[in-house]
């Protein structure tokens, strides 16, 4: 019964599924790096490596600290697209930075749970930004491996530039946004 509705689903909406498939991979991922376990000295590395990584964006003029957010978050995104890498490296990128979430929760001796300050970055808009933007990379991965598999990858090239512009369009507001805020 669910083959009949993927083969009968319209196109479109076979995109949107797998789409919110990978958004919901991503934040499990991301989860999953929460929960890993780390020692004092992984804490301790990790928590200086982030600030002072957030010093150098600090001291970065506005423009700047946006072109350093939105930079980053882009490469990792168009690598998100390749087929067959992309999606794992996603998911590599992803559970790294629940690792870091998590060490900086600790690191700062911040009173909440790793997974509270996690869920509570979807409070702003440029966390739900940034997700869609991988989520949609990821799904575009997986669309681009499947239409070769088809022999229609040329077809779907165009679909992928399409899609890389919009995930640019929503990474640049996202850093837009992010900078406001630090």
């Amino acid at each position: 019964m669910a083959y009949n509705f993927w083969r009968n689903a319209p196109t479109k909406t076979k995109r949107i599924l797998t789409i919110a498939a990978f958004f919901v991979l991503s934040i499990l991922v991301i989860v999953a790096g929460i929960l890993t376990p780390l020692s004092d000295e992984d804490v301790n590395v990790l928590g200086r490596q982030l600030d002072d990584t957030g010093q150098t964006i600090d001291n970065l003029p506005e423009m700047q600290q946006v072109s350093f957010i939105f930079g980053n978050n882009f490469m990792i995104c168009l690598v998100g697209f390749v087929p067959i890498i992309g999606s794992p490296f996603e998911c590599y990128v992803l559970y790294s930075t629940g690792v870091v979430i998590s060490a900086y929760s600790v690191y700062k001796n911040l009173q909440m749970s790793p997974l509270l300050l996690f869920f509570l970055l979807f409070l702003f808009p440029f966390t739900w930004l940034e997700f869609l933007a991988y989520s949609i990379a990821m799904a575009e991965s997986f669309w681009l491996a499947w239409r070769i598999i088809q022999r229609k990858g040329k077809r779907e090239i165009r679909n992928a530039c399409i899609l890389m512009s919009i995930c640019a369009v929503m990474l640049l507001v996202a850093a837009i946004i992010e900078a406001a805020l630090i």
